[in-house]
């Protein structure tokens, strides 16, 4: 049979309410009765029940943790990450796959039904509108991965996009490419309408250079895959920019299947920084995107929301840097 308060208030000979005083979060109970508690507990094996004791404080720990990305393989590593910062704090993370929600009320009613104390939502792809309305009906709620603003209306944490776009062109254009291309996610995500903007604007100010652009259906390797294949079969650029480290996987598996090499024939630059572009057979020049960090700031404002529900939102932004691999050629 399990073990229940009752049977460790017995053992350690305090009444029911201590107990269940020693295990509640901010609750008053003095160091010797603490200590007996936490003794007996110990030597019967006793863990509080979690859900009994949502019911005494009215917190749930519960963290709704969404996104709608979930065939791009970043997202094992942005999940696991994410699992274990929530997890580190007592906090216990609820996933939620939204890639086929349109609608965020039906978001916010779902997420609603499991009493959830706040909500991250994990997303480049998801529009601002996801976040805004959790914001309007009144959970606390974070958007990693969104877009930075100088006033935001909810709390966002991640990186200028627009700023990667220009550096992704910098770079391309420090190796002498002439004639550039940006491959981006779909146009519907506002993460890949700001690395275009980037890109365009910093490789406006280049009068030799010739631009193309073109966006994959989705951020996967099959998008990237196939709209590189149509790259080829027209007139392609030099080198690229693929908006999406998952993207370029998939444009430099089209390259290798034309019997081009990656960085000597067709340049290709990515972002994120994934574990797979470490691969020695993918060894993808890319963007840094510093994954841990925007995670660990993501779950402090959540700490600090959980605290101070009113706080007025902020936004966090990270400041990225170039990866040099092997699918770019070398500096001058």
């Amino acid at each position: 049979m399990s073990v229940t308060l009752k049977d460790v208030a017995a053992l350690a000979g305090v009444s029911r309410s201590a107990v269940s005083r020693t295990f509640t979060e901010g609750a008053s109970v003095s160091a010797k009765t603490r200590s007996k508690v936490e003794k007996a507990a110990k030597e019967l094996g006793y863990s509080p029940n979690a859900l009994a004791s949502s019911l005494t404080t009215g917190r749930t720990k519960l963290i709704g943790l969404i996104s709608n990305n979930f065939h791009n393989p970043i997202f094992l590593e942005v999940f696991d990450q994410f699992t274990r910062a929530l997890q580190e704090r007592g906090l216990r993370p609820l996933i939620v796959n939204l890639t086929d929600e349109t609608e965020p009320a039906n978001s916010v009613r779902m997420l609603r039904q499991y009493s959830v104390d706040a909500v991250i939502v994990a997303s480049s792809t998801l529009p601002p509108s996801f976040a805004k309305a959790f914001h309007d009906a009144g959970v606390p709620v974070v958007h990693t991965f969104g877009r930075s603003a100088t006033s935001p209306e909810v709390h966002v944490v991640g990186i200028d996009n627009v700023e990667c776009g220009r550096m992704a062109a910098r770079e391309l254009v420090a190796r002498e490419y002439t004639r550039v291309g940006y491959l981006g996610g779909p146009k519907d995500a506002t993460s890949a309408m700001d690395r275009y903007r980037g890109f365009i604007e910093e490789t406006a100010q280049y009068a030799n250079l010739e631009v193309s652009y073109s966006f994959a259906q989705n951020y996967s390797f099959d998008a990237g895959r196939a709209e590189m294949l149509r790259l080829l079969g027209e007139t392609p650029a030099e080198g690229y920019f693929c908006g999406d480290d998952i993207l370029s996987i998939g444009a430099l598996s089209a390259l290798k299947d034309h019997g081009l090499t990656p960085g000597r024939d067709i340049g290709v630059i990515g972002l994120n920084d994934m574990d797979m572009a470490r691969w020695e057979s993918v060894d993808l020049t890319t963007i840094h995107q510093p994954i841990k960090q925007i995670i660990n700031a993501s779950v402090d404002l959540v700490e600090e929301m959980l605290k101070e529900p009113q706080r007025y939102p902020e936004a966090r932004i990270f400041p990225c840097r170039v990866i040099e691999r092997g699918t770019l050629r070398p500096r001058p």
